[in-house]
């Protein structure tokens, strides 16, 4: 079997035998010559039957197929890939956040679940390449490239210049991302709906009387926080409400990063009374923020979240938020994939898509003072 450390794929197949020399021992395999050994068959021949080729009898194909399952036999997946030029392999660099690791946000455990479905179903390996926060993360990627590990790429935690982007497409390989770049186009995609978030969240806040919204995003080479920050400043402007720069937080959005601008907020002379948090996790030290000084989410001041995860749902009075369906994110990941590398054909199912978010009413909206 393929098994990834890190990033290296390691291949092993190896040859025990039993007592009566027909039969592997444990979980061991046999080879392709050992096979074709058994059988009194050459190797070619036998290589031919378990591809399928129409020069091997259907009565030799049975036969090599049924040893081949009755023996253990696995195929030298290593001497495959040099000879296809191909690895059969799909590989998504996943990006460690320390606070969803913390926090039990499954949102990438998720994900992968509904791309190794339709991976797998395709007759291919999924392996997960992890980069940790500081790494270089177009470094992590050529790493990778020049080891040949992969056919195909998914990458996550899209930046806002990516050169990672740039490089898969030079090099003509077939990738798809999860998230956008602001500066490279042209390229498959599936982002979440950022804009749509943003506009019902806004809807929420000035329907229930709010016009000091504060609101608390990711860093500048966080693409979707660009997206989030022009639309939040589009709708106070439509709503004819002045965008004061006091009131956005841009920068990291851990629990305690949030808690912190919270309590920026809360300095001011004239402060918010309702907070949009760009954060999976961030709500958490909000919540934590307005009640070191007594204020309670909800009644003192409007709360809107990202998305429901497990530390959020559990936040009292529930947070109103979105929801996100995972699972089938990660399968439209895998199928907009498999299109690409079947080729042109295919290429409408590649164009880059927003994925919705549903609303999730809470008891954190209410009313300027309520």
């Amino acid at each position: 079997m393929i098994v990834n450390v890190y990033g290296t794929v390691l291949a092993a197949t190896k040859l025990s035998r039993s007592v009566d020399g027909d039969r592997p021992t444990g979980a061991d395999f046999i080879d392709i010559r050992a096979l074709a050994a058994h059988l009194n068959l050459s190797i070619g021949t036998v290589s031919r039957a378990l591809n399928g080729q129409a020069d091997v009898s259907a009565a030799t194909r049975a036969r090599v197929t049924e040893a081949a399952q009755a023996l253990g036999y696995s195929p030298n997946q290593a001497g495959r890939s040099l000879r296809r030029k191909r690895t059969s392999t799909v590989a998504f660099i996943l990006p460690l956040a320390p606070d969803s690791i913390m926090f039990g946000d499954p949102f990438f455990l998720a994900v992968l679940a509904g791309v190794q479905t339709v991976i797998e179903a395709a007759g291919l390996e999924l392996v997960v390449l992890l980069a940790r926060a500081e790494q270089d993360a177009l470094a992590v990627l050529q790493r990778h490239l020049s080891r040949g590990i992969a056919d195909a790429w998914i990458l996550a935690a899209t930046g806002r210049d990516d050169a990672r982007i740039a490089l898969l497409a030079s090099r003509g390989a077939p990738f798809v991302t999860l998230g956008r770049s602001g500066v490279v186009a042209d390229y498959p995609s599936i982002d979440l709906d950022f804009e749509g978030m943003v506009d019902v969240a806004m809807a929420q806040f000035l329907a229930a009387g709010h016009e000091r919204i504060a609101i608390i995003t990711s860093g500048p080479n966080v693409n979707f926080s660009h997206i989030v920050t022009a639309r939040y400043e589009a709708a106070l402007r439509n709503a004819g409400l002045a965008v004061d720069p006091d009131l956005i937080h841009v920068g990291r959005v851990n629990v305690a990063q949030c808690a912190a601008a919270t309590t920026a907020f809360l300095a001011l002379e004239r402060r918010p009374t309702a907070i949009f948090v760009m954060s999976e996790a961030g709500p958490v030290g909000v919540y934590a923020s307005l009640r070191a000084v007594g204020l309670a989410p909800g009644r003192d001041m409007a709360v809107i979240g990202q998305r429901m995860t497990p530390a959020c749902a559990a936040l009292d009075p529930a947070l109103a938020c979105f929801e996100v369906a995972l699972g089938d994110l990660g399968e439209a990941l895998g199928r907009t994939l498999l299109s690409i590398m079947k080729g042109a054909e295919n290429a409408d199912q590649a164009e880059p898509r927003l994925w919705p978010m549903t609303w999730v009413p809470g008891g954190s909206v209410g009313s300027p003072g309520s």
